[in-house]
Order: structure tokens, then C-alpha cells, then sequence
């Protein structure tokens, strides 16, 4: 693949992603809706970084925000990063209305533009998935955590199917048959997901254990795997229908935290 194309499918990430900011919010998973589910997300950051007492973390692809003000919580000094203007918009108006001073800025996560050894700690959500060039990205990443920083990343696997989810598709496809027909939701932006995610380097689903190794190979040592995301899950299970709920408790959903060698 060339440079030139891979730019390409990166431009039509970010414009996807800008095309859903005025609806991100409203999904269970994205934006959290419960303290219950806050304070799940609090344990496991803390887990894996520890107190944020000041230390500086990026929080890369931040969306709307989400995970930046809750690292913010615990009392890191944020920044997020992200490359649609749109989810900026979005975030830059939670900072406000919270008036928590994060700092939002625009750029690729693939190519942050930031300065070298500058970070305490790298957080990412569901940004692994979207990459054209993982090696390229976390060696980028491991070049601006200072030494014994720390990257936390949180992913899955979405694409491998279950069956949960055959089962969930099958019980939709009958309810469908009994309903009035009607325009497929978002039918557009389901074929552009479609598109990009046949592109992308994990485009047969992103497992730890290769993020792992990838990592080892960009220079972190000792990537730690942590699939006990459960108290998370149950918590934004609550607000999703039943088959929804069961099929997102099979899949295949973690934590993988990595540290950069202290010299």
C-alpha cells in the first residue's frame, strides 16, 4: 500500500468519525451514563497508572472527551488529542461547561506533532482498531512518554463474530420480518464502517495479544493483558437492551497496559 493511499483511508477515518460527533454521545459504551459505570472506569485506570498527582497524560482519538475528564478526576493534567474538528467542538464544550482547564488539541494520532518525553502517561479507547499503521503509532507513542511512562490502552475485539451476536442478528432478522418495512438506520455510515474497517491493519479484529507483541516490538516492556473489564460492562448493560447486553458480554473486550523502560 502506499504512502499516498494510506493518507487517503486515514483522511476517510477522520471524516467518518466527524461524521458521527453530533450523535457520539448518545451511545452506551461512549459516553458514560452512570456513576456506577464512572467509578468502574476510575478503578481501572487507577489499576494500571496509579494517581494522577499532576503527572501529564495524552489522551489519544479523546472523541468528545470522555476519557480525558475521567483522568482528569483522578488528577492528571490532560491533554487530548484528536483529529476530527467536529469531536473537538464537542469536547472543548464539556471542558467548558465543567471548567476543567483540559487541554484539547488538533492532531493525528498516528503523527501527534508532540514534543519528545513529554508525557506521564498515554491513555487510549477504542483507537487501536481505527490504525493504518500500528508500528508506526506506538513507536510515535513510546517516543513522547518519558522514561517509566506508562500507555494504557483499552480495545477489543469487534469484528470476530460470537455467538452471542449470530444469535442477536438472527432474532433481529425474524422481529424484522414481522415489521413494516422501512429505511435502514444510517445506512450510509454503516457502509462507510464496512469500507474502513476492510482496510485497516486489524481489519480481521484486534486481539491483546497482538497489540502486545507489536508493543514489545516498538520497545515497551512487560505489556501487562487485563481482560476484567466486567464491572464496566455490567454497568452499561443497564442501559442497553437485553440482546444488546448479552451479545457485548461475550465479546472479547480489554485493557493492555505497557511501560517504557527507565533507560
Amino acid at each position: 500500500m502506499t504512502e499516498h493511499a494510506n493518507y487517503s483511508l486515514r483522511e476517510e477515518i477522520r471524516d467518518y468519525w466527524s461524521a458521527r460527533a453530533e450523535t457520539f454521545d448518545l451511545s452506551v459504551g461512549h459516553e458514560i451514563f452512570s456513576e456506577e459505570e464512572r467509578a468502574a472506569w476510575h478503578r481501572l485506570i487507577l489499576k494500571h497508572l496509579g494517581p494522577g498527582e499532576g503527572k501529564r497524560a495524552l489522551d489519544l482519538a479523546c472523541g468528545t472527551g470522555v476519557i480525558s475528564h475521567l483522568m482528569h478526576d483522578l488528577g492528571f493534567a490532560v491533554t487530548g488529542l484528536d483529529w476530527s474538528e467536529p469531536m473537538l467542538a464537542k469536547a472543548r464544550a464539556k471542558a467548558m461547561e465543567k471548567e476543567s482547564g483540559i487541554r484539547f488539541l488538533l492532531g493525528d494520532a498516528e503523527r501527534t506533532l508532540e514534543e519528545k518525553e513529554s508525557y506521564d502517561v498515554i491513555v487510549t479507547r477504542h483507537l487501536v482498531w481505527t490504525l493504518v499503521n500500528p508500528r508506526a503509532a506506538f513507536t510515535e507513542w513510546f517516543s513522547l512518554l518519558k522514561p517509566g511512562g506508562r500507555l494504557l490502552i483499552v480495545d477489543g475485539d469487534f469484528v470476530t463474530e460470537t455467538w452471542a451476536s449470530r444469535l442477536r442478528k438472527a432474532i433481529e432478522s425474524l422481529r424484522a420480518g414481522k415489521a413494516k418495512p422501512g429505511p435502514e438506520i444510517d445506512s450510509e455510515l454503516q457502509a462507510r464502517h464496512r469500507s474502513i474497517l476492510s482496510r485497516v491493519y486489524f481489519s480481521q479484529g484486534v486481539r491483546a495479544e497482538d497489540i502486545s507483541r507489536l508493543l514489545t516490538e516498538a520497545g515497551f516492556e512487560a505489556p501487562v493483558i487485563d481482560p476484567r473489564l466486567g464491572a464496566i460492562h455490567r454497568a452499561q448493560a443497564r442501559r442497553m437492551a437485553f440482546l444488546k447486553a448479552f451479545e457485548r458480554a461475550m465479546q472479547c473486550r480489554y485493557a493492555v497496559c505497557a511501560r517504557k523502560p527507565l533507560s
